[in-house]
């Protein structure tokens, strides 16, 4: 733990003199200077002071490694509901610093789009509770109704705000660029189809069927059918995803999920309970937060509290993941779903 060399990158970055540093910690600019060479290590009542001078944590003031910078980081997506403003500052210019070194380091610039998406999400979810205390105050407020459905990525109603015109245009020119690649198929097919542009996705799906050896040209082509108003044809469709690829839990999750929008709700329940017993450990949850939310809707608030249990056993099993916004979430959707449960 190089604390000196900590200090010497922070003030660096800042574009601060030692005795500036020296000024505001009330100590000499020859004691700054002796914690930047190693001679010797600042006081540890100077920590917090230290800490909020450079705008980081304490224990980032203790050097870590490259990789475990990037370890620390990639860890604290999964397990942080938010992450402070120091902190989140820190990982910027972390990864800033990496990308200047390395224009084609694709780990910074994926650990800089997470960054960014977690603090969205997190403002999102504190924007909606916002929201809502509006429309509890103003059941009219039109600002309050527009803020909670947009931080909940809902839906408004407006063709201009709803589409993914921009998501489309950008996966298509992407595709042009790497043809065949099933993840740019994957965003354009599914984007199209929540448009509702049947015709123009169908080429997309032809292409699916031989991008991958999935589930998902059935599976797509049902929705092409649904979309079109042949329910019947669609379900043929999306059975023969099944049928096809027995041992793929996404078919099972797939077919639950379009099971459940047409309201056949114990069919969908077998098929994400399927879709999560298949998987070879660790699983994917998938399936049992879904469980989760059809037997909310269907008022059993038992066996919602229940899936839920599941998913931090599986966590924790499965990912020995014993603490963190993974199991917190899920202890706020049981405290919530009991509170329901008890003015029901």
């Amino acid at each position: 733990m190089d604390i000196g060399k900590k200090i010497k990158n922070l003030r660096t970055e800042k574009n601060v003199k030692q005795e500036e540093l020296a000024e505001y910690l009330g100590v000499s600019f020859q004691a700054v200077s002796k914690w930047e060479t190693g001679a010797s290590v600042p006081d540890i009542a100077l920590l917090p002071d230290l800490a909020v001078f450079f705008g980081v944590t304490i224990d980032e003031l203790f050097q870590m490694s490259y990789e475990a910078e990037f370890e620390r980081m990639e860890n604290m997506f999964w397990h942080e509901r938010r992450i402070p403003a120091e902190t989140f500052g820190h990982c910027v210019r972390f990864l800033e610093r990496a990308v200047q070194s390395d224009p084609k380091n694709v780990r910074a610039y994926s650990c800089l789009a997470e960054l960014y998406n977690h603090r969205a999400g997190s403002d999102h979810e504190l924007a909606g509770e916002y929201a809502k205390k509006v429309l509890e105050l103003d059941p009219e407020e039109k600002r309050g109704w527009v803020a909670y459905l947009e931080a909940n990525n809902g839906v408004c109603g407006d063709e201009w705000y709803d589409n993914h015109f921009e998501v489309i245009e950008y996966f298509k020119e992407f595709l042009i660029k790497n043809p065949g690649n099933y993840r740019g198929l994957y965003a354009v097919i599914e984007n199209m189809l929540d448009d509702e542009r049947y015709d123009e996705a169908v080429p997309y799906i032809e292409q699916m069927r031989t991008a991958a050896n999935t589930h998902q040209y059935d599976t797509y082509m049902g929705d092409v059918m649904f979309g079109k108003g042949n329910t019947e044809k669609a379900l043929e469709y999306w059975n023969i995803a099944v049928e096809h690829y027995p041992q793929r839990w996404q078919a099972y999750c797939d077919r639950a999920d379009r099971l459940k929008k047409l309201g056949r709700y114990e069919e969908a329940l077998a098929d994400y309970e399927k879709c999560f017993v298949i998987q070879e450990p660790p699983r994917i949850s998938d399936g049992l937060y879904s469980k989760a939310q059809v037997y909310e809707l269907l008022g059993d608030y038992n066996a919602a509290i229940r899936e839920r249990q599941r998913i931090i056993q599986c966590l924790k099993e499965e990912y020995q993941t014993f603490s963190g916004e993974a199991i917190d979430e899920q202890k706020r959707e049981i405290g919530r779903l009991k509170k329901r449960k008890a003015a029901s």
